[in-house]
């Protein structure tokens, strides 16, 4: 189960700035003044950081990072 939870969050933030941006790529809908578009690609500056917090919390806890 570890070992899935991993792979997500590794694969989490490429995914969803690479292959899912062409899908994301409209104005319309407006999300806190911005178009979707730079509403997505901040988001997910904010989210990258948690996914690799995830990532050290479950490789300490596995005794990976002596």
């Amino acid at each position: 189960m570890k070992k899935l939870l991993l792979i997500i969050l590794i694969s989490a933030p490429f995914i969803a700035q690479l292959v899912v941006l062409p899908f994301v790529n409209k104005i319309d809908p407006i999300i806190f003044g911005l178009p979707f578009l730079q509403f997505w690609l901040f988001l997910w500056i904010v989210l990258t950081p948690f996914c690799t917090l995830g990532i050290y919390q479950l490789q300490k806890s596995e005794g990976s990072l002596d």
